[in-house]
């Protein structure tokens, strides 16, 4: 379902369920990916991709949600609190992410890749959208507000309400991806840009409180005060 593996310093998890739609089973399965990588030391990265040539991740499982007794999606009263603590957690990772966009990401797939600090996609196949609204959704706040962080406002505003599908290379002039790439460079590029970045894993303290200053309670740039206030009290913004 999900598997790790290591290339120098750059860890490489690669989800591998078909489609890769989200339940509880599968988010509690990438989360102990997530321990393992946390739990090493020194310099590190964290590629994310999927063994699927047409799904990154496919969005909630739907099917799982809508049946009922057993299923191998684990619990659903659990799901919406443990994914949505799941992406928290992959925003604020102690090291640098990248997701590796090789097929679609279609809603709670395309919030896994926003997650990521970086963002590479296919360039010949496969769409990023949020498609809630298009299938009677609502995005929930926690949601939104992640998109509105990691987007420019016109892509932002196209990507949650008019569900826009995003091709590669027009995720790129959007300022979702930093580059699209053919298939068979894609993971290469995007390990490349990780052993790049590994180094600023080695203080997972300093790389992880950075993103909490970013992302997390009361971040900096959300802050109901001006940066010259903020500059001439300094001691009262730690």
């Amino acid at each position: 379902m999900i598997n790790l593996e290591k290339e120098g310093e750059v860890f490489v998890l690669t989800m591998d369920d078909g489609e890769n739609r989200w339940n509880t089973t599968f988010t509690r399965a990438f989360a102990e990916a997530l321990d393992e990588v946390e739990a090493s030391e020194g310099p590190a990265a964290l590629v994310t991709t999927s063994s699927s040539e047409k799904f990154f991740s496919n969005g909630l499982d739907l099917e799982w949600r809508m049946s009922e007794g057993e299923h191998r999606g684990g619990d659903r009263e659990v799901f919406g609190p443990e994914f949505m603590t799941l992406m928290g957690r992959i925003i604020t990772f102690p090291v640098p992410t990248i997701a590796a966009i090789n097929g679609h990401a279609f809603g709670a797939g395309l919030m896994c890749a926003l997650s990521h600090d970086i963002r590479l996609m296919r360039e010949d196949r496969g769409f990023a959208c949020a498609n809630e609204v298009e299938i009677g959704m609502v995005i929930p706040n926690p949601e939104l507000a992640l998109f509105r962080h990691k987007l420019p406002m016109n892509t932002f505003f196209q990507t949650v309400q008019l569900a826009r599908r995003w091709t590669g290379p027009d995720a790129v002039e959007g300022g979702i991806a930093e580059a699209a790439l053919p298939l068979d460079k894609l993971l290469d590029r995007a390990v490349a840009r990780g052993a790049e970045l590994a180094r600023l894993g080695a203080n997972r303290k300093v790389y992880s409180r950075m993103k909490e200053a970013i992302y997390g309670e009361n971040a900096a740039i959300n802050n109901a005060h001006g940066p010259a206030h903020m500059l001439k009290n300094m001691e009262h913004f730690h």
